[in-house]
């Protein structure tokens, strides 16, 4: 493992200070020390990522493909080690990284997959009418092209999925686009070990060295000089609302504002209507304590908050909930940081007027360090519109619930509520057509609507959203996760009345990429 900053898939030795990784679980040191860059290598990085664009933004669309595919067999080859250093680092259970290395490379395969086809481009032709009248018309052919140099921001939750490698790396390779990567403090180690597996994919399919960049920082300098270099063409983030809108704020603050993509979490409400909770009471109790508890409750997706009508299926559910919570272990924490945040902000919504705290963990792990207490309480809707605090996510495993008198409260809740990743509505098949302004009010609310499921648990296809309105994100128009996430790093342009040998062969007639193409308002390979 090489902790040495790596610049244009070359490894230099930065003259900062020296960093090592921390076992959340046991706060001893592990293993590696790792160079801190400066700005020499920040510098470095995007000049040659600039430069590397002009060549790699042309490449064959099946020599990008093998490259996606190269990344991927190189980080499966390196697994077992990669694996068990993200544990270390993380204290996530080896288990859920296992599945984690399975998305990690199965993402990359699915952005190779869609490469390799070529569609994605968006190609638009409008051939020339000369003889319309009382004006002819021009030959004009438009397609998708790449935006230049992205700096990604490894996410502390997910060291595999949303790192060095993870989906926003993905897709700015598959889009034509160099990266440079802020490795997150958290995972040092298996940041090195992702970054060592690209720099090999990096030479044996050719590619262009500037095509990626990885650097170490401590803190907020480097990050917030990558944002701010006048190379930088776009960013990607997701971590909290205070850390992604830090981002956005310095991006508009350029000569030339840029765009980032900020994922900054969300509270995701679940809305238990009366007949669901009154027919399956213990069973959602326990689905639900199972998802809030998941991985100490570190995921974007946590739901973090639950709406029901007053009933006695609900004081059923309250009471299955809180013996389901006092009996989940604690879980080590991400970091200390984290953990003490957790500790703390839980502590004082708890401590706020008409909160009442139903259950908390009772089974407490005393030999390791950072560990997580789960928490669930409860308070009036009528107190929840009131308190804004009540709307901020508290990273762990926590969950409020809100409990309403009848249906016109509910829906009083819900149009307070701010954007959210996701909304799950858990409600028996016959009592949907009774709530229809109330499902019709929710699609406003998220990106994702999820019946009778959890929301922890992301897919990663075409079809999915991970992305809503603000503040779980800043534009509500992408997604983070599946292979549209690449449409952030792209722009339109159109080519008037251009011979046929000098247009990309995307747009050329007789279409030679074998594409689909939108000709003349028809959906078509011919042409």
């Amino acid at each position: 493992m090489n902790g040495k900053n790596i610049v244009a898939s070359a490894y230099k030795e930065a003259v900062e200070l020296k960093l090592k990784a921390v076992n959340p679980a046991t706060g001893l040191l592990l293993d590696g020390e790792f160079c801190k860059a400066g700005e020499q290598e920040i510098n470095e990085a995007l000049v040659l990522a600039t430069e590397s664009f002009e060549t790699y933004r042309n490449i064959h669309k099946d020599k990008k493909a093998a490259f996606l595919n190269a990344i991927a067999d190189e980080i499966s080859a390196i697994g077992e080690d990669l694996v068990a250093r993200a544990s270390a680092e993380s204290g996530l259970p080896l288990p859920r990284l296992q599945g984690e290395l399975g998305r990690t490379t199965g993402q990359l395969r699915l952005f190779a997959n869609l490469v390799a086809e070529g569609s994605w481009v968006d190609a638009i032709i409008d051939t020339a009418l000369p003889e319309r009248q009382p004006l002819p018309r021009s030959d004009i052919r438009r397609m998708l092209i790449p935006m230049g140099p992205v700096v990604v921001f490894g996410a502390s939750n997910f060291p595999l999925a949303f790192s060095v490698a993870g989906g926003d790396t993905a897709s700015a390779l598959a889009a034509g686009c160099p990266v440079v990567v802020k490795a997150h403090p958290a995972h040092y180690g298996a940041s090195a070990l992702v970054g060592e597996a690209i720099v090999k994919a990096v030479e044996k399919t050719g590619m262009p060295k500037g095509v990626f960049s990885l650097l170490y920082d401590d803190g907020y300098q480097v990050g917030a000089a990558l944002v701010l270099h006048p190379l930088t063409k776009a960013v990607t983030f997701t971590g909290s609302y205070h850390g992604g809108m830090a981002l956005i704020n310095l991006a508009q603050q350029r000569p030339q504002p840029i765009p980032v993509f900020a994922e900054m979490g969300s509270i995701n409400p679940v809305i238990l209507l009366p007949e669901a909770i009154e027919n399956q009471a213990e069973e959602l109790a326990k689905k639900y304590a199972a998802s809030i508890t998941l991985g100490a409750g570190q995921f974007c997706t946590n739901p973090g908050l639950m709406l029901a009508i007053a009933s006695p299926g609900l004081e059923k559910f309250k009471q299955a909930i809180a013996t389901a919570i006092s009996v989940v272990p604690s879980a080590t924490m991400l970091t200390e940081g984290i953990a003490k945040n957790y500790t703390k902000l839980s502590a004082n919504i708890i401590a706020e007027n008409g909160i009442e705290l139903l259950a908390v963990s009772e089974v407490k792990n005393e030999a390791l360090q950072n560990q997580s207490e789960a928490k669930v309480a409860q308070v009036d809707a009528a107190g929840f519109i009131k308190n804004p605090k009540l709307q901020e996510e508290i990273f762990g495993p926590y969950s409020l619930l809100v409990v309403a008198k009848d249906q016109q409260e509910l829906e009083d809740v819900i149009a307070v509520l701010q954007g959210q990743l996701t909304v799950t509505l858990m409600a028996d098949k016959n009592e949907l057509s009774q709530y229809q302004s109330l499902i019709h009010k929710l699609t406003a609310k998220t990106g994702r609507i999820i019946l009778n499921g959890v929301p922890t648990g992301v897919e990663v296809c075409a079809a999915m959203q991970h992305g809503g309105p603000f503040p779980a994100t800043n534009d509500s128009r992408f997604t983070s996760v599946g292979s549209t996430a690449l449409y952030r790093f792209v722009r339109p342009l159109a080519y008037q009345d251009w011979e046929q040998d000098l247009l990309p062969d995307e747009l050329k007639d007789g279409n030679p990429l074998g594409i689909f193409r939108m000709v003349n308002q028809q959906l078509t390979k011919d042409l």
